[in-house]
């Protein structure tokens, strides 16, 4: 969920990077040189804005762990505070002539210039409400309640019970519950859009969307025909998936339920937003003679609790040559539900003063997938304390794709049978499973939160342009979500609902393209990793734990942060200097065979007997 790491060229064993260090390698300095005003207001913008930071990190983490009605107006206010000074930062960053800058001038006034994903307007008061509207619809999200059948669900409870029933008449109650918590935010969201868009315009940016694709490193515009492209690779392999899932729900629940063709009933696929099917593998699941190994089952078996699978999760990064965890991380970080006080217990990584005060912020239960999220979040956890002796505003990661990316290439190698019997939790002459039935499980958590993702952002970049008005929210997210995902609503929605905040990332603002490019990044490091490391075999099967070769180049990509370009960053670890899906395809490439095999004379398309996916 939260932004966090970077580092380092290798520019020795890639010579063909020389043209793209240049940009971000800047030139000796004369001696004795008076600095210049743009390098001096350069450094007056990052001291006041690292304290800034600081302030509000302290006050975010007290909210976030006890939320109440003074801790929200206390981030409030520390947020507002925060934004004001970046905003003032950046208006000004935008007026300096940068022709003649050094290059690591220039690259620090253009990140200014982006500092804050809402930036609020200029103008007296704006700071002031922006902040108040959006910590209104972060708390309306953290509290977030409904009841069915007597009971009180919160988002937790929810997941939980949509994961496990089995039920179309529960699924459904649940799903459109949860729902409902999203319905008033509509007249704030609206609001926090025009105010963040007033300010984005201030900085030179059309709207708030083309502000944050340009993290990227390349023309807003640019970017998004990348995310087509990618898209483009990807389409196939999760139209195989949708169609071989959409006939096991039509065997389970019959044509009245879930059609043969067409889209899939949303609420059945067992994740409150359609991005993850895991949770139904034992109704898509492939049957096989050989017995399937549960994670979750052996972490129960040999006691893990949330503390033990967060300090195996350390235990990889070690493993690589990267250091233990400060004492301090154990001492300050929320684990697990506290009793007696409502939290945020959305799965995050913190860097409380950006100089190795690191902690994470969870609600863990014991469970496979707890396990993947405890390595994903110590990925944003290293990359903070890799980056750390970087100026702050070279704090953080290359973009938040790379940075969400980093912890998920670290988890594919952590549900390996090979990586997994190294820790014990898969016993030595202990069946791994079938093949096919462990990467259908792997496919089933990550394929769907690829068009859950761009789903996500298509609408938001259309609402921040202006292309889908508030009126029209709802009936808009649903012609995406059923373009895009190939998946529709148990029965058809009020236009008045507000179906797309019901997930963390809009009313909290987090951009959410960069769980997309988190996918590709992901593959596209382990398809490095394990050629540097020197694994032969299936990409699949690969684990790098205990590889130092890789842990170094690793540690010096992360220690670079933000500054240099995204291209110099990830080709210093791959030796790629554009993302690129096809690793994904390497890694599901038997899948993908078994797939079309199973699905051969299906009609295979959502949208029409001829119009594919």
């Amino acid at each position: 969920m939260s932004p966090v790491c970077r580092r380092a060229v290798l520019r020795a064993r890639y010579g063909f990077l020389a043209a793209l260090m240049a940009m971000s390698v800047p030139a000796a300095a004369p001696r004795a040189q008076s600095p210049s005003p743009a390098t001096t207001f350069v450094i007056d913008a990052e001291r006041r804005l690292a304290d800034a930071e600081e302030f509000s990190s302290r006050a975010a983490w007290v909210q976030a762990t006890n939320i109440t009605p003074d801790t929200d107006w206390m981030v409030a206010r520390a947020d507002a505070e925060k934004a004001a000074l970046a905003v003032r930062f950046a208006a000004e960053a935008r007026r300096i002539d940068r022709s003649s800058l050094d290059p690591t001038t220039r690259r620090k006034l253009e990140l200014l210039s982006r500092l804050l994903d809402m930036p609020p307007p200029s103008r007296a008061g704006a700071a002031v409400e922006l902040a108040q509207v959006s910590n209104r619809l972060a708390s309306a999200y953290a509290t977030g309640s409904f009841r069915h059948a007597g009971k009180t669900y919160s988002l937790k409870d929810a997941e939980e019970a949509l994961a496990s029933a089995r039920d179309p008449a529960e699924t459904q109650a649940i799903w459109e519950g949860w729902r409902s918590v999203a319905e008033p935010m509509r007249g704030d969201y609206a609001r926090m859009v025009a105010l963040a868009n007033e300010g984005a315009r201030e900085l030179g940016f059309a709207d708030v969307g083309a502000m944050w694709r340009s993290e990227y490193d390349q023309p807003p515009e640019a970017f998004a025909a990348d995310v087509d492209r990618m898209w483009g690779q990807l389409q196939p392999l999760y139209g195989d998936l949708h169609c071989y899932v959409r006939s096991r729900l039509n065997a389970r629940y019959g044509s009245s339920i879930q059609p043969s063709t067409g889209p899939i009933r949303a609420d059945l696929v067992g994740n409150m937003w359609g991005q993850n099917w895991s949770t139904i593998y034992d109704i898509v699941g492939i049957k096989t003679s050989t017995p399937d190994f549960d994670l979750g089952q052996a972490l129960h078996a040999q006691g893990y609790d949330a503390e033990r699978m967060i300090r195996s999760a350390e235990g990889f990064y070690v493993s690589l040559g990267l250091q233990p965890l400060p004492q301090s991380f154990w001492e300050r970080s929320q684990f697990t539900r506290p009793d007696g006080r409502s939290v945020d217990c959305n799965a995050s990584a913190w860097s409380i003063d950006n100089r190795g005060d690191v902690r994470l912020k969870t609600c863990f239960t014991v469970t496979a997938n707890e396990w993947v999220t405890a390595h994903h979040e110590l990925g944003h956890t290293y990359y903070q304390l890799a980056y750390k002796d970087q100026p702050f505003l070279f704090q953080a990661g290359a973009s938040g794709g790379l940075d969400e990316g980093m912890g998920d290439f670290i988890a594919l190698s952590t549900v390996t049978p090979a990586d997994l019997r190294q820790v014990g939790l898969l016993p030595d002459g202990q069946s791994d499973g079938d093949e096919i039935a462990g990467l259908l499980r792997v496919a089933l958590g990550k394929l769907p939160l690829l068009a859950y993702a761009v789903s996500v952002d298509e609408w938001r970049w259309g609402v921040f342009a202006g292309r889908i008005s508030p009126a029209d929210y709802n009936t808009a997210w649903w012609g995406i979500v059923e373009k895009r995902q190939g998946l529709r609503p148990p029965r058809p929605r009020p236009p008045e609902a507000n179906d797309a905040l019901a997930k963390y990332h809009l009313p909290n603002n987090v951009p959410y393209i960069s769980y997309f490019m988190a996918q590709v990044y992901q593959f596209q490091l382990q398809r490095a990793a394990c050629r540097m490391a020197g694994v032969e075999g299936p990409l699949n099967q690969c684990t790098i734990r205990g590889s130092k070769v890789v842990g170094r180049r690793l540690e010096a990509m992360l220690s670079s942060g933000r500054s240099q370009p995204l291209p110099v960053t990830l080709a210093s670890f791959t030796g790629e200097s554009q993302a690129d899906a096809s690793a994904i395809a390497d890694y599901f490439a038997p899948l993908e065979v078994w797939l079309r095999e199973q699905n051969r004379g299906a009609n295979c398309g959502w949208s029409g007997p001829d119009a594919g996916w």
